[in-house]
Order: C-alpha cells, then structure tokens, then sequence
C-alpha cells in the first residue's frame, strides 16, 4: 500500500508556470511514477511519467512544456510552464508497482490546475 499526497495546482494564466508535487508515504524503489490529468467531461488522460532509472515519458500535447523528475525515492514532481487553457484539469499522481503487465496503481486525490486564457 501506498499513499499520495499531491501539491502545487492552482489559477495561472495563460503562458504561465506551476510546479506540481507528490509526496508517497514510503520509498518507491521500483515501478514507476506519474501524472495524469482529468478535464471536464473527458477521460483522464497520462501526462508524463518517470520509471526508477529515470527514463521519461511525455504526452505529445505537453512535451517541450512539462518536465518530470524524482528528487527522491518519496516524491516526484512536474514542472509546467507555458501554460495553456486546454491544460486545466484535476491532475492526479499515480504510482505502478508490481510486475510488468500486473501492475496495482495507487492514485492520489488529485489537485486543481487552471489556466485562465
């Protein structure tokens, strides 16, 4: 079991920056962190995740924008500048463990970005 605690969302305008954090309640040695976002009416969606060498992956709509990184075994953030108003929606943490293809997920309670055109 582990616990996500996200941080950072908030109202920006358009062309602005934020920086999003999660906290996990125990080391994540293996697996792989992530985030993903929910629009309104729509599915939620991956934005960007980081394995435990540090191999990254990206949306195609955020690449160039968003970057990820783990400053340790706790926690992973994302850093997002340039922000665009189809950009806003509950972003959520999400931790994979467990063998390739048999992976349980841990989700956070998501937090609100807003981008505000």
């Amino acid at each position: 079991q582990v616990q996500l605690v996200e941080s950072g969302g908030g109202l920006v305008q358009s062309g602005g920056s934020l920086k999003l954090s999660c906290a996990a309640s125990r080391s994540i040695f293996a697996g792989t962190m992530g985030w993903y976002r929910q629009a309104p009416g729509k599915q939620r969606e991956l934005v960007a995740t980081i394995t435990s060498t540090g191999t990254t992956t990206y949306a195609d709509s955020v690449k160039g924008r968003f970057t990820i990184s783990r400053n340790n075994p706790k926690n992973t953030n994302l850093q997002m500048i340039n922000l665009k108003p189809e950009d806003t929606g509950v972003y959520y943490c999400n931790v994979k463990l467990g063998p390739r293809g048999i992976e349980t997920d841990y989700w956070g309670q998501g937090t609100q970005v807003t981008v505000s055109s």
